[in-house]
């Protein structure tokens, strides 16, 4: 759980940083990061590092969308590609949770009985 916390505060970061740069296409690449290593946390381990990886990336963003200390700004109020990256984000996050179970499973299937030709 700790580790995929670390990835999630990593890909908030990189997308807080990455997401105006470039635009639109950074807002793009970021928010696929979010979807692929939130997959990537559920595969490894499941809900608990799920559960890592977002509340790592979620408290990451919301910090660096605090004005800093010398008066700069990562995420700007008033900006739209801002606000989607905070919640798009955290729906994209959250969104994961929706995929099936079954997705993640590595058992195997049992063979299909084939039917017999009449």
């Amino acid at each position: 759980m700790l580790g995929a916390a670390v990835l999630g505060v990593v890909v908030g970061v990189l997308g807080t940083v990455a997401h105006r740069g470039h635009q639109p296409w950074g807002l793009v690449a970021a928010l696929a990061l979010v979807v692929s290593v939130g997959v990537l946390a559920r595969a490894w381990r499941g809900w608990s590092a799920w559960a890592g990886y977002v509340a790592g990336l979620l408290v990451v963003v919301q910090v660096l969308a605090r004005t800093g200390p010398g008066g700069d700004v990562l995420i700007p109020a008033g900006a739209a590609i801002g606000w989607v990256w905070m919640i798009g984000s955290a729906g994209l996050a959250l969104l994961v949770a929706a995929v099936p179970r079954r997705v993640f499973d590595r058992t195997p299937l049992p063979p299909r009985a084939v039917p017999a030709e009449q």
